[in-house]
Formats: structure tokens, C-alpha cells, sequence
């Protein structure tokens, strides 16, 4: 525990300078406040101590960091945290988006960095999947895979059954796909989509106003409908993939999954 600590302090001086990526985050041009900081790095510390306390070798965890409650969806953005047995470290790979952009880049960060972020809500979730899950999440880690699967291309409602977009929880769910499947039967997005819908994977639907839409896509550089379904799109529905429904999917398909919540 003291080594995180002790990173926590050098972190709180340079990180929270400045936030260049986001989830889907609207941009914040001031720099975290000190108790933000602080409130940050307790949440990442009591995240590494349930990683540790779980056993697990990967597992998926949830941040929150907009207020998402009228959708009824809790946690924003997540990603694939997997320990380096010998060293003891857990690293967290995961897609952001470059601030004020339609594009994104994947991360590997440890866990301080990955909670130093504008949180709406001081609280995590952790998916520990089962151990042969754990075992294909690894292997698959370990490959060319999460690079595949990744589309630059960023918009943070994302049809689920396209690849011309990607947001974050939709590269992770696609991975997820890649790891669940026979070996080598998913290697691309499509394959992995297509896997999607014979796996029967229900998307969140977000019903989000005509109005609401035009304001979005003209203000916000990182959302865009044009990839959805037209009959859906002018109905108001937006088929999206979120955290919440990530966290639906693996327990739907995986018994031994748990979910650990850390305030």
C-alpha cells in the first residue's frame, strides 16, 4: 500500500495539471482541485487493495465519471486491469478519447491514473470474472487483439453492430467478444459483432430527444448518429454499449463472475 501511496503524491503534482483525454467527458479546462486529487487517489487505493484481496490475475473495472442516472446506468467508462504477477503491479488498458476530438487512442495506465480523472461519483466497479475467463482474457491480452479491435474513429454513442465508431465501452465489449469466442473465430470487429448477435448481447437503448441530437452533433466533436439505424435514430433510440450493460454481459455469461463495489 505505501508504494501506491507514495505514487499518489509525486501523481497529485504533474497529473491533475491537465485532463487531455476523456470517456466521452465534456472537456474541463481547469486542472483538478487538491480534494479532488485527494478523493481520486483514496478511490484507487481502495481499488488496488479489493484487486488484491480478490485473487485475480485480470479483471474489469468501472469508473463514473458523469451523472448517467436519468439513462438509469451508473458507471460511465471501464476498463481491463491485469497484475504482473512478479512485480505485483496492476495495469489498466482501456480507450479515451483526445479532449475536444472525434478520435481516441488506447492506455495503459496504472490504477492512480486511471481514477485521476473529473469522477462525478467517488465509486468503482469491479467485474472479477471467472478463472478460465480470466485465463482467455490473459492470452488474449498478450496478443496483437486489443489493437485490432481498436477504431480510432471515436463517437461516445456508437452504434453497437457498427465499426465506422467506436466508444470506449464498445472496445472493451468487442475484446470481450475476441476472449468468449472459439480460438480464432473472432479476429476482426465484424467477427466480433456478428458473435455479439448470435450471443444474444442486449444493448443499452439511450432515448435521447430530436433536439437533443442536433445540439450533440453540432456542438460536440465526439458524437455522431449517423451510424445507427435511420428508423431508430428519427424514433429517439440510440443503441449504445455502456458500462452497466458490459457489467450485465459477463455475469449473464460467466457464474463465477463477481461484482465487488468500492466507495
Amino acid at each position: 500500500m505505501k508504494r501506491l501511496s507514495a505514487w499518489c503524491l509525486a501523481a497529485a503534482l504533474s497529473s491533475a495539471l491537465a485532463l487531455p483525454a476523456q470517456a466521452g467527458q465534456p472537456c474541463r479546462e481547469e486542472p483538478l482541485t487538491p480534494g479532488e486529487v485527494v478523493k481520486s487517489m483514496d478511490l484507487a487505493r481502495k481499488t488496488f487493495e479489493a484487486l488484491e484481496a480478490s485473487g485475480a490475475r485480470v479483471a474489469l473495472v468501472a469508473r463514473a465519471g458523469q451523472d448517467l442516472s436519468k439513462y438509469g446506468l451508473r458507471y460511465s467508462h471501464m476498463g481491463i486491469v491485469v497484475r504482473d504477477h512478479p512485480a505485483g503491479r496492476w495495469t489498466v488498458m482501456h480507450e479515451l478519447n483526445a479532449c475536444g476530438t472525434a478520435s481516441s487512442e488506447l492506455y495503459n495506465e496504472g490504477i492512480g491514473n486511471f481514477f485521476l480523472s473529473d469522477l462525478y461519483h467517488y465509486e468503482a466497479g469491479i467485474v472479477v470474472p471467472g478463472p478460465e475467463t480470466q485465463e482467455r482474457l490473459a492470452r488474449l491480452m498478450a496478443t496483437r487483439s486489443p489493437r485490432r479491435m481498436h477504431e480510432p474513429h471515436y463517437n461516445m454513442l456508437s452504434y453497437v453492430y457498427s465499426t465506422r465508431y467506436q466508444n470506449s465501452n464498445q472496445w472493451l465489449l468487442e475484446l470481450l467478444a475476441a476472449a468468449s469466442a472459439a480460438p480464432g473465430q473472432v479476429e476482426t470487429r465484424l467477427e466480433a459483432q456478428a458473435w455479439l448477435k448470435q450471443a444474444g448481447y442486449d444493448p443499452v437503448t439511450v432515448e435521447i430527444p430530436a433536439a437533443v441530437r442536433l445540439g450533440a452533433r453540432m456542438f460536440r466533436a465526439n458524437v455522431a448518429f449517423d451510424d445507427h439505424p435511420f428508423d431508430r435514430r428519427m424514433a429517439g433510440h440510440i443503441d449504445t454499449v455502456t458500462a452497466d450493460a458490459l457489467v450485465r454481459f459477463v455475469q449473464r455469461r460467466d457464474a463465477q463472475a463477481k461484482v465487488v463495489v468500492v466507495q
